[in-house]
């Protein structure tokens, strides 16, 4: 089948090299020359493992072609996957305007019948008002309809997440939709949920959140145990017995960020309240991943007063591991507020430096290697779970530390092995130990 891919950020792009990888025809199409050029020269924009292999092997293969060109990618495509971002506003709301830019496009172009699939995150209407906007704008005489079909993908696993999903969610409103995305999807040999447009566009919003909410539910019940004197690692084993609850989404840490759950929770908040209604849980866990954020930052300050002139290591700058993503880092606040206290920083991170330089005009040093980084350190803030960092002995803190006071948000050491060495060690959910002398 012949398909265009509008957007080439994590969603697009994995999209569009997964349905390559299966036998379609596919283009993708974006605005950024210099990300096509290093696309078609077999160079992903983004880090996630495995794809560069992908986009070479399929382009040889001439299944996958990349453009600027939306007119011809457009023209004769039997199926146009819209799959661009929906960033939030100020307000919390989605803002559509890169998803109406897209559909002006393909109703100014598209030369043949043409399925329009949204898979982008939108709020529940969404393909409605933009099936509309299509029939209303369209230039030549063709059959034009919309389904949804979100995303569950998860940036450092998205390939996985993609190629061997758990569900594949359809929301249509005919059966010639309903066949098309299912003939697309045949070979992946994954269950399909079809629905209709707006339960689709629901389950998307629903599923991100009740996973936003198990995170702040469960970083609540480590802040509760820090004060009733409960290891939080152990509640989350005894509770990941459950089936019912599992052990998922269970780690303790500071909070949540990325590009899907801070957004989508925000847009659901937003889109209730402008419905008149109130989502009392996802309204929480907004404001316990706010909170969550500043932790350990809350932690030094207690221990040391105050951190001017403390030379501070920062060990891991993205959201989460194994991506280059920087959206809704905690390291991003926590280093603002050092640096307004006054400290010096030195910062690692095995793939997010060269974006944290980017996008941040910060001034502090940048290591290639946590050692480094390390090297006469007053206090170290683990805030990204890499093994690079995980697998540091903690012996190294020793050694190299001016003095070896770790914050670890995502609790990467166990704590028998902590209490054997000196060294100062904060957590979260766990008790504190303390040996320096």
């Amino acid at each position: 089948m012949k398909i265009a891919v509008a957007g080439t950020g994590y969603v697009g792009l994995v999209t569009g090299v997964c349905l390559a990888e299966v036998g379609h025809s596919v283009t993708c199409v974006d605005i950024d020359e210099n990300k096509i050029n290093l696309l078609k020269k077999g160079i992903s924009p983004i880090y996630e493992p495995g794809l560069d292999e992908m986009i070479i092997r399929n382009f040889k293969e001439k299944r996958l072609d990349f453009t600027t060109d939306f007119k011809n990618a457009y023209k004769n495509s039997n199926v146009i996957f819209v799959a661009v971002s929906t960033p939030e506003r100020e307000d919390g709301s989605a803002n559509l305007d890169y998803v109406f830019q897209v559909s002006k496009e393909i109703a100014e172009n598209v030369e043949s019948d043409c399925l329009i699939v949204i898979k982008s995150t939108v709020p529940i209407g969404t393909n409605d008002r933009v099936e509309e906007f299509l029939k209303e704008t369209l230039v030549n005489t063709v059959k034009i309809e919309v389904a949804s079909n979100p995303e569950f993908l998860s940036q450092g696993t998205a390939i996985v997440d993609t190629m061997k999903a758990s569900r594949i969610i359809i929301g249509v409103e005919s059966k010639n939709a309903e066949n098309t995305l299912r003939n697309i999807y045949d070979k992946f040999n994954i269950p399909i949920v079809c629905t209709n447009r707006r339960s689709a566009e629901m389950i998307k919003y629903a599923s991100n959140d009740f996973l936003a909410l198990k995170i702040s539910f469960i970083n609540e019940m480590a802040n509760f145990c820090e004060i009733v004197k409960a290891d939080i690692v152990d509640v989350t084993k005894g509770m990941s017995y459950d089936k019912r609850i599992g052990d998922k989404f269970l780690n303790a840490g500071l909070g949540y960020g990325g590009s899907c759950f801070p957004k989508d929770t925000k847009a659901l908040h937003w889109l209730a309240n402008d419905h008149g209604y109130e989502i009392k849980t996802i309204k929480a866990a907004i404001e316990v991943n706010e909170n969550q954020k500043f932790k350990m930052f809350r932690k030094a300050k207690q221990r040391f007063g105050s951190l001017r002139g403390k030379k501070i290591a920062v060990l891991g700058l993205t959201f989460k591991p194994e991506t280059d993503d920087l959206r809704e880092a905690p390291s991003i606040p926590n280093i603002k507020r050092l640096l307004e206290e006054g400290a010096e920083i030195v910062a690692f991170d095995p793939v997010g430096i060269n974006n944290f330089k980017k996008k941040y005009d910060i001034d502090i040093s940048y290591v290639y290697n946590p050692e480094e980084a390390l090297k006469c350190a007053d206090m170290v803030f683990i805030f990204t779970e890499w093994k690079e960092i995980k697998s540091l002995k903690l012996e190294k803190y020793i050694e190299l530390m001016k003095t070896p006071v770790i914050f670890d948000g995502r609790n990467c050491y166990n704590l028998e092995e902590v209490k054997s060495v000196k060294v100062d060690y904060y957590s979260v959910g766990r008790e504190e130990i303390l040996n320096i002398k």
